[in-house]
């Protein structure tokens, strides 16, 4: 296989990456109607952590103490931001539950500033500003009132962006399917030993052939396939086109919510979310993209100019 067609093999993955996730909204406001979210959180995490311990068993070997103190604390941030997104789900639509979880990639330069000390530049800046604006069309209502919901959404994203901060702290000389493990099984302790607490006893009486489906479908395909798709495709994707790939997950959640769940998006919505796309692909991207594309056509203009001005001199 060529390297171009690797490339391309690995965006088919990414973009299919962003397709999984964002269908996993839909399957979550349906699951919520008869599953408590943190059960569901507790049976997601749990079956991830099997799979991943089954396809990748030679790996656990490396851990150690020293690992399981690394990948406890951002595991625990993980728990809180899934929880906060899922119950968030129950009183919003999983539309925009999709849109507003994203924003989490506007806010880690400004955390990796507060917490590493590296100062955000002047894209990420401006997209936190852009982002202001597309969050306030979409969840605002019309007496600027915000559904309690979206709040918990947001909360997400904050939670999704400090875990991100730590993982970059830790990744650089551990093995990141490792960190992966640990941080869920983590996630996956925390929610077994808070749900009892907040939602009793555990729901046998809802699991039919749907909701094991469903189950199956968060835990190994949202969680485990996508993780993997996404980790081969970053190795033949530049950064830039894999945030901007990944970030269509919002896009599909909003896509796949109005066709399975009838939900309507009305005119500022659609505004709000196209402003906040701009916002994500701003902040992860900085349009390289775009100066490739531009720089490459320049360079295609100065060669065709250069070859033009020798076969006139030749002629001559």
């Amino acid at each position: 296989m060529t390297k171009k067609t690797k490339s391309v093999a690995a965006g088919f993955g990414l973009l299919l990456t962003a397709m999984i996730w964002g269908f996993a909204f839909v399957v979550v406001k349906n699951s919520l109607n008869t599953m408590p979210p943190i059960y569901m959180l507790a049976i997601r995490f749990s079956i991830a952590v099997l799979g991943l311990c089954l396809v990748f068993h030679k790996k656990l070997k490396q851990i150690n103490l020293e690992l399981i103190k690394m990948g406890a604390i951002p595991g625990a941030i993980l728990f809180l931001g899934f929880m906060t997104q899922t119950i968030g789900c129950q009183y919003t639509t999983a539309g925009k539950n999709a849109f507003l979880t994203a924003v989490y990639v506007v806010m880690v330069p400004f955390f990796n500033f507060m917490i590493n000390r590296q100062k955000p530049d002047k894209f990420s800046v401006a997209a936190g500003f852009v982002a202001i604006v597309g969050i306030g069309l979409i969840s605002l209502n019309g007496n600027l009132s915000i559904n309690v919901g979206d709040v918990l959404t947001l909360i997400c994203g904050v939670f999704f962006a400090i875990h991100i901060v730590f993982i970059e702290r830790y990744i650089t000389d551990n093995d990141p399917i490792v960190l992966v493990i640990i941080q869920m099984a983590t996630a996956g302790l925390l929610s077994w030993l808070t749900a009892p607490v907040f939602e009793g006893s555990f729901p046998v009486e809802v699991f039919d052939l749907k909701m094991v489906a469903s189950m199956l479908y968060l835990s190994i395909f949202s969680t485990m396939v996508a993780y993997l798709l996404q980790t081969i495709g970053q190795k033949y994707t530049p950064a830039p086109i894999t945030a901007l790939l990944l970030s269509m997950e919002a896009v599909f959640g909003v896509v796949f919510s109005a066709i399975f769940l009838k939900e309507i998006i009305t005119i500022k919505m659609f505004f709000g979310c196209a402003i906040l796309l701009f916002a994500i692909v701003m902040a992860e991207t900085k349009f390289d993209f775009i100066r490739r594309v531009v720089g490459s056509c320049g360079k295609k203009h100065a060669l065709s100019s250069e070859q033009g001005t020798s076969q006139k001199k030749r002629s001559k």
